[in-house]
């Protein structure tokens, strides 16, 4: 059981990675670097929504433990399978996996330094080492990506193929393991107390607004990364709770942002579509 959820995650990135188009890819990420556009995204993505979680200790009652599994979402960007998410909702599949591969690259480094100076502000001492977050990146994410890409360079017809049964199957095998992993968390959904819910929308809005006020762009730009940037990464926040912050209730808040952030990322995908609807009959 322990192996669906890998399995599914690989072939759906295996997937993904056979849609995209390398020359489009390379456009946007390179677009993504320019015009100081990256130091705009690192504040909206590895600080502001931190920094939310922080704030969310101080003024309401939440207890250091379910903000601490706030904040440990806040500074996971990039999801597996944020390309996924953006196509489903209609924004650009290439753009969000230009931004995924951006943000990966990035783990490592940021990462480290924000939990480190957080922890020392609580008299804590907390590292992190970027060899262990490069490997989860690398394995779960960039493999996959490439195998996909080759594939579909290196083997066209047979890519085309297999693709819709891979993504058949890798999106079977992910709803059976969502359904089994809530049923396996759900002690943790049970001990969600209210301001924990308050908690996670409030870090989920303000991953999506912080985009959409710090990083200028494209109407079309500005919407794909909000949406993107509201999907923090569950595995690796629930990972890095266990293994290095050791923090009591941070896994109900984790799993309160499993439910509460997907809900949030839908709301925006129809308050956007809803929008381009009422411009283009105007």
């Amino acid at each position: 059981m322990k192996l669906l959820l890998p399995i599914a995650v690989f072939l759906l990135m295996v997937s993904i990675g056979m849609g995209l188009r390398p020359a489009e890819f390379v456009r946007n990420l390179r677009k993504l670097m320019q015009n100081g556009a990256w130091l705009r995204l690192i504040v909206a993505t590895f600080l502001v929504p931190p920094a939310v979680a922080m704030l969310m200790l101080r003024i309401t009652p939440i207890d250091f433990g379910e903000a601490a599994g706030l904040f440990l979402l806040g500074v996971v960007p990039g999801a597996p399978l944020t390309s996924r998410v953006a196509a489903k909702r209609g924004f650009d599949m290439h753009l969000a996996a230009s931004y995924q591969v951006w943000g990966a690259l990035l783990v490592p480094v940021m990462i480290p330094l924000v939990v480190y100076s957080v922890a020392k502000l609580y008299e804590r001492n907390i590292w992190i080492p970027p060899r262990l977050l490069f490997a989860q990146i690398a394995e779960k994410q960039f493999a996959p990506l490439l195998i996909g890409v080759a594939l579909m360079y290196f083997a066209t017809g047979l890519a085309k193929k297999i693709q819709p049964a891979i993504t058949v199957v890798g999106n079977l095998l992910l709803i059976v393991m969502i359904v089994a992993v809530l049923w396996k968390m759900r002690a943790a959904l049970a001990a969600i107390t209210p301001w924990v819910l308050v908690g996670a929308i409030a870090l989920a809005v303000a991953s999506i607004g912080a985009v959409l006020l710090l990083v200028p762009a494209e109407a079309e730009t500005q919407k794909t990364l909000a949406l993107c940037n509201a999907n923090r990464h569950i595995g690796l926040a629930l990972l890095l709770a266990g293994d290095f912050a050791r923090a009591r209730n941070a896994v109900p808040a984790i799993a309160c942002y499993a439910l509460v952030g997907p809900l949030v990322m839908l709301a925006y995908a129809r308050i956007v579509r809803r929008r381009a609807a009422v411009a283009a009959s105007a």
